[in-house]
């Protein structure tokens, strides 16, 4: 019989903030470009959108293809003059997101300056990394893709950041891909997160196929430490997903979370229908309550990982990620 746990009720108060003993990376060399991809492609003159739309695509040679096949889905046996005709009819819909943009970001910079310090401290922890040195800025379709990491440039974008109360986030055809839970993480100071949530996919792919839940918790904690490593000055909520509240109510119930996988013995299982439960985005996790986080089992495995760290503090970050799961869950003896 599962165990049935209600909690998540009162606030704790205590810290939720990531640990911001962090090396000194000033001395790191970062080229960091920034690229207005949406100035550009609102600003050209639609009357001769099928020349301008041309040269446009020679100014972002990698980007410009890919923006139009992938995120804007035209199709390539499409003539020039036809996807011109398509991109005149995006980009009079969504002027009044560009709009939006614009008063929001009307100065990246700010944002660029964050997005260069983690690079610093990605080339301090993984100097072998070959780390973007540009930044793209662009608009796509609000149900579509976000922020991307291509071989050379960070793609942001920018219609995923406008704050969570933007209008458009609470209409159904967003919220059919994007629910209120993940909308609430649209917010500008995500920018920063999510590029560095993309680095760490590309370096550690997860491969997961077949394993245990307790292993892919810990597969998951090891990126979200890696992630707190890059971002050391961002709060710990924002790394995880979590609103700040939930955060605070799971290291309140640290101890209580862990016996949920411990006495209804779902650390060593392979179900699928279990393991979705708990790894990955949700807007909760049931047995915990209404007001608690889904992804739970990402916090336990982030906790795991933390305790081993404590036993392993000579242990590098690189070395770290390519630690088995199931040595650093059972030398952890992770115990709340």
């Amino acid at each position: 019989m599962r165990l049935i746990i209600s909690l998540f009720i009162l606030t704790a108060i205590i810290s939720c903030e990531n640990n911001d003993n962090a090396p000194d990376v000033s001395d790191i060399k970062t080229d960091l470009i920034t690229s207005r991809f949406e100035r550009d492609l609102f600003a050209l003159d639609t009357n001769m959108l099928t020349v301008r739309l041309d040269q446009l695509i020679g100014k972002y040679p990698s980007f410009g293809e890919n923006f139009l096949s992938t995120i804007l889905n035209t199709d390539p046996r499409w003539s020039a003059d036809t996807s011109a005709v398509y991109v005149k009819g995006f980009i009079t819909a969504y002027r009044n997101v560009f709009d939006s943009t614009q008063k929001v970001f009307e100065d990246f910079t700010p944002y660029e300056k964050q997005i260069e310090k983690s690079v610093q401290y990605l080339k301090f922890y993984f100097p072998e990394y070959k780390a973007p040195q540009k930044i793209i800025t662009y608009i796509g379709p609000m149900d579509g893709f976000g922020d991307i990491l291509s071989e050379d440039a960070f793609i942001v974008g920018l219609h995923h950041h406008l704050g969570r109360n933007f209008s458009l986030y609470k209409s159904t055809y967003v919220n059919e891909t994007y629910p209120e839970y993940i909308s609430n993480r649209f917010e500008p100071d995500y920018i920063q997160v999510n590029c560095m949530k993309n680095v760490v996919n590309d370096m550690y792919p997860e491969k997961i196929d077949d394993k245990s839940l307790v292993i892919q918790m810990v597969e998951k904690g090891k990126r979200l430490f890696m992630l707190s490593r890059l971002l050391p000055s961002v709060e710990e909520y924002k790394l995880i997903g979590y609103e700040k509240k939930q955060l605070m109510d799971s290291y309140e119930h640290e101890k209580i979370i862990w016996d949920l996988f411990v006495q209804n013995n779902f650390l060593q299982t392979t179900e699928n229908n279990i393991i979705k439960n708990y790894i990955g985005e949700g807007p909760k996790t049931m047995e915990l309550g209404e007001a608690s986080p889904g992804n739970i089992g990402s916090f336990s495995g982030w906790q795991v990982v933390k305790k081993f760290m404590e036993k392993n503090k000579d242990m590098t970050l690189p070395n770290l990620m390519n630690t088995d799961a199931e040595i650093i869950f059972q030398q952890a003896k992770y115990r709340p």
